[in-house]
């Protein structure tokens, strides 16, 4: 498989290696020595699996504090799928990494734990497989705009459908409570709200 590297260094895309023939395809979508080299250590413990129409944007959602990873894949269709750092004192906070995932290229996306998930279907219908580090408590999600103008997301598409709990999220200055970013000892005291210390936030992978 191959590892690529994005400008935010903990978020991964992995492409897997594809064995077809005129038979189909065989390959692994997870390998934990592997993974493990990677960067992604921790075991799953929770399969999602969900269904979505053409123009559906499902996001943008955090879990805190009991902080939650995801390795995402897409097993049918398209969609855009899109990491947020959240993570307050992070050198990259704002900042996100978007990339397509089909069941074509069998691109993955590590989306590690303080960071915002999304994604927008690009395809008729898309079926999404991700893995997750650490079980689903509602009790500890939030959901930052998938709309929020800071983050300057370009999800391609117009007039999207949202779920009405994602709609009702908040913008990113508004949130109360935001992961923070390990390396930074001096996070705590940050005044985050001031946005004009935040990083540039638009970070695309192709």
């Amino acid at each position: 498989m191959q590892i690529i590297r994005t400008e935010i260094p903990d978020v991964v895309i992995i492409e897997p290696k594809v064995f077809g023939d005129p038979r189909g395809f065989f390959l692994e979508a997870f390998q934990s020595q592997r993974y493990a080299e990677a960067g992604i250590e921790r075991p799953f413990v929770q399969d999602n699996l969900s269904r979505s129409a053409y123009g559906v944007i499902r996001g943008l959602h955090i879990q805190n504090p009991r902080a939650q990873g995801k390795l995402v894949t897409v097993v049918r269709g398209r969609v855009l799928d899109v990491a947020v750092d959240v993570r307050i004192g992070s050198p990259t906070f704002a900042r996100h990494i978007s990339v397509e995932l089909n069941e074509d290229n069998r691109r993955q996306l590590w989306v590690p734990r303080g960071f915002a998930h999304g994604f927008a279907t690009l395809s008729e219908t898309a079926d999404v497989f991700y893995k997750c580090d650490e079980y689903y408590s509602p009790a500890d999600e939030s959901v930052i705009r998938w709309d929020d103008p800071v983050l300057t997301i370009k999800w391609g598409l117009k007039d999207p459908t949202v779920s009405a709990r994602d709609a009702a999220g908040r913008f990113l200055g508004e949130m109360t409570s935001l992961p923070r970013y390990r390396g930074d000892e001096s996070a705590d005291s940050i005044d985050w709200h001031d946005r004009s210390s935040w990083r540039s936030p638009l970070r695309t992978a192709g």
